[in-house]
Order: C-alpha cells, then sequence, then structure tokens
C-alpha cells in the first residue's frame, strides 16, 4: 500500500520526500503510520525500478530538497496497481480506503466499477468478528456489551459503505 500510496500521490503533483510522507500520514492515519525506515527504501526502490524521477532542489531554509515526480513507466504501473488490487486490498479497510483514494485516475469507468464491485460482493458476505460453531455471531447473540458494540457498529459502518457502493455503481453503470 506505500507504493501505491506514493504513485498515487505523485501522479496528481511533483512533492518532496517530507511532502510525501505527510500526505501519506493523512491518508492511513494513526492506524498505519509511515516511517523513514519504510518511505525512503520505498521511494529508492521505485527510483531504482525507473517508476520515479528524483532531482533536488533547493529549500525553503539552507537543506536542498529531494524531489519526486511520476514517469511514465510509475503511471503504467499505479494503473496495473488499481485495475487487479490485491484482495487484501479488497478486503482490509484501509487499504481498500488508499485504493479509493487514487481509484479516479483509472481512466476506464467500468474497469473503476470492477473494483468496486469486488468490494460490494466481499462486503455482502457474512461475516464477524467472533464465530461459534463456523457461523457469525451477531451482535444480539454476543452477550458481551463491548463485543456487541464492535459488531453493531461495524454492521452500521458495513450498511452505509454497501449503499454508497451501489450509488456509485449506479453512476458508473450509466452511459457518458
Amino acid at each position: 500500500m506505500l507504493e501505491l500510496s506514493i504513485l498515487g500521490f505523485l501522479t496528481e503533483q511533483p512533492l518532496h520526500g517530507y511532502e510525501l510522507k505527510e500526505r501519506i500520514k493523512a491518508l492511513s492515519g494513526h492506524v498505519r503510520p509511515v516511517s523513514d525506515g519504510a518511505l525512503y527504501p520505498a521511494i529508492t526502490r521505485l527510483v531504482t525500478a525507473g517508476k520515479l524521477d528524483q532531482h533536488t532542489e533547493p529549500g525553503t531554509s539552507a537543506a536542498p530538497r529531494r524531489m519526486l515526480s511520476l514517469t511514465d513507466k510509475g503511471r503504467e504501473d499505479l494503473l496495473e496497481r488499481l485495475r487487479h488490487p490485491k484482495q487484501a486490498e479488497i478486503t482490509d479497510h484501509v487499504r481498500f480506503n488508499t485504493l479509493l483514494a487514487f481509484l479516479r485516475h483509472l481512466p476506464d469507468r467500468r474497469e473503476q466499477a470492477a473494483v468496486l464491485r469486488r468490494r460490494l460482493e466481499f462486503l455482502r458476505t457474512p461475516a464477524s468478528f467472533f464465530y461459534a460453531e463456523g457461523k457469525p455471531v451477531r451482535a444480539e447473540e454476543t452477550g458481551d456489551l463491548f463485543r456487541e458494540g464492535m459488531l453493531r457498529v461495524a454492521r452500521a459502518t458495513g450498511r452505509a459503505e454497501r449503499a454508497w457502493l451501489e450509488e456509485a455503481l449506479a453512476q458508473l453503470d450509466q452511459p457518458g
């Protein structure tokens, strides 16, 4: 997801490392903070692979800034990642939000819709944080105030997300 975030933000505009880190941090929040120890090696891998260009510009203070921009190869990689997200990027809420943040860069509405349909299909599959005898436990069946709360919030969130996905798919399925 880190590389997807890097490619996604740089498709919008060139950035220096600190700006990029701040945008990624804002997107993933406290749930999955990005460290320099993860970000800069990922940038180096993408530069080495020819997916990013970098050059140095004078900084606002004394230190020069390493500016990063997306190459054509990087743009193609981004589009491929958006067209064919891994299953974990569909099923994990934070990863899916990262995918969703950049899905507009995929130019084909049908391909955008295909990604949303995968998420909707996942959300329609009965699931729970807790199981009894192989079956999902419903909020009302837990006998535990706190687990009931977890499940009720998840159910409400899932309901809202499914409704939005259905609305978005209806828009994407319209001609033109």
